[in-house]
């Protein structure tokens, strides 16, 4: 696969280009701008990303991460105007977290990729001076041709600052009231713009429109995430009437599985973010018996101990709600199981005051008298929703035996844009009915918390 460097160049067909972005750690969204030869849009229909998805008739379109790929962005050359001189790649954190940088992203790649050609991959150099967004990769003609140049420029003024640079003219959302700035340090804040925008020279006039470009994001709609995938939901950490429903469903599977048993039970381990710590570690990570969690506290001022005796995690006294110890939306620890299911059909918790909340651990018990089966057998799923238009539907993949235990999904409340939900579906030993433990620093560990047989 060839690799550019910043700045090198590489020729292509005229046949359609798909960019794809990966990333490792806090979530970049990828988005285009069709430029002209001066160097700006021709109007603010040039930005395609994913408020907006589409520009000259799908010649240069943006497709979501899904069961197809990561976020990507296809370009068609051949149906491009001839005013259109290139198309800039951009990644950038999310505008509505101007405390987000490109320091917290650990790794950053755009690979794009012709049909019947290898594909071109670039590793934009490393962003620790604030960056908020990145010029990553442009297509741009020369003559008769078209080419891919590496970049990596980075932008302090995110998304919006970059934007508005190229011509686009940017909403500005109203900042947040006093009383809101001093009742959480998590407030969202107004999206950056540029500090020192550049003004067109007098032969280039800028496009404007009547409703300047809305940067927030949209609703994740309805998705079902791939085994180890994960997926950002955005929540306002502020909203006090925000409630996040997770649900165990299962349907028992076929009538004689059913007949078997069909007892399954919803288990929430959580830490509040009180506790929570920022480890070394990706939250979600399967970790060995003499892990520690260690990190920097969530809250700033926190009184966090460095490290949890081991002792306190086997007990029965751990932060966990289920069918013996329900919970509450009114104190801590704000989240509550409305109940225990035991027939087949669902099990949900309501999560609330997001700001609460550090990592939420969604696991599933089968009781012995359920007879040998898997998990998946029982049609078993976790559903996580906002009740706002974003649905996650968190799946199990594996057929397997004599497991009693199944670690199925993380909801990361310590993002600042919101929370990332995990696919996890890690299962306990064979023929081993100790419950998972979940680290202050949102590690999992498997078979090490106590063994608790429910009685009928």
């Amino acid at each position: 696969m060839p690799e550019l460097c910043k700045g090198e160049n590489t020729a292509v067909g005229s046949g359609r280009v798909t960019a794809e972005l990966h990333t490792v750690g806090t979530p970049v969204d990828l988005s285009a701008l069709l430029v002209a030869a001066d160097g700006k849009v021709r109007s603010d229909d040039d930005l395609v990303f994913y408020n907006q998805p589409l520009a000259e008739s799908g010649a240069v379109r943006h497709l979501a991460a899904d069961g197809q790929g990561p976020e990507r962005i296809e370009m068609d050359p051949s149906a491009l105007p001839a005013d259109v001189d290139r198309v800039v790649l951009v990644g950038s954190c999310d505008p509505d977290d101007t405390t987000c940088t490109f320091r917290e992203v650990k790794e950053v790649q755009i690979r794009a990729f012709q049909h019947g050609a290898d594909p071109v991959r670039f590793h934009p150099p490393t962003l620790i001076d604030g960056e908020r967004a990145v010029l990553l990769m442009e297509l741009y003609r020369r003559g008769p041709t078209w080419k891919l140049r590496a970049i990596g420029q980075g932008y302090a003024n995110g998304l919006a600052g970059l934007a508005t640079d190229f011509g686009i003219q940017v909403e500005e959302s109203p900042g947040p009231s006093a009383a809101d700035q001093s009742d959480t340090e998590e407030s969202v804040s107004t999206p950056a713009v540029a500090t020192t925008p550049l003004v067109p020279g007098p032969a280039t006039p800028v496009a404007t429109t009547t409703s300047p470009m809305n940067l927030r994001k949209p609703p994740l709609g309805k998705i079902s995430l791939d085994k180890g995938s994960q997926v950002s939901m955005d929540l306002d950490k502020n909203d006090r009437e925000l409630v996040v429903t997770a649900s165990l469903e299962w349907d028992g599977g076929s009538a004689r599985r059913r007949s078997l048993g069909a007892d399954l039970d919803l288990y929430a381990l959580f830490v509040p973010a009180a506790k929570a710590l920022r480890g070394k570690m990706a939250p979600g990570t399967l970790v060995k018996s003499r892990h520690v969690a260690e990190g920097e506290p969530l809250r700033a001022g926190a009184v966090v101990p460095a490290t949890v005796p081991r002792t306190a995690k086997k007990g029965k006294g751990a932060d966990v709600v289920y069918y013996k110890r329900l919970g509450s939306v009114k104190t801590r620890p704000f989240i509550r199981l409305d109940g225990d299911s035991r027939v087949p059909g669902r099990e949900s918790l309501r999560i609330v005051r997001p700001d609460e909340q550090g990592y939420v651990l969604l696991c599933a018990y089968s009781a012995l008298s359920n007879g040998i089966g898997s998990f998946r057998s029982f049609g078993a799923k976790v559903v996580i929703t906002d009740g706002r238009g974003s649905t996650v539907t968190v799946p199990l993949y594996e057929n397997t035996k004599t497991r009693y235990w199944v670690a199925i999904a993380l909801v990361d409340f310590t993002t600042a844009d919101g929370a990332a939900i995990h696919h996890i579906e890690a299962y306990s030993a064979r023929m081993t009915e100790r419950r998972p433990v979940l680290h202050q620093d949102g590690t999992i560990e498997m078979n090490a918390g106590p063994v608790e047989f429910k009685r009928r």
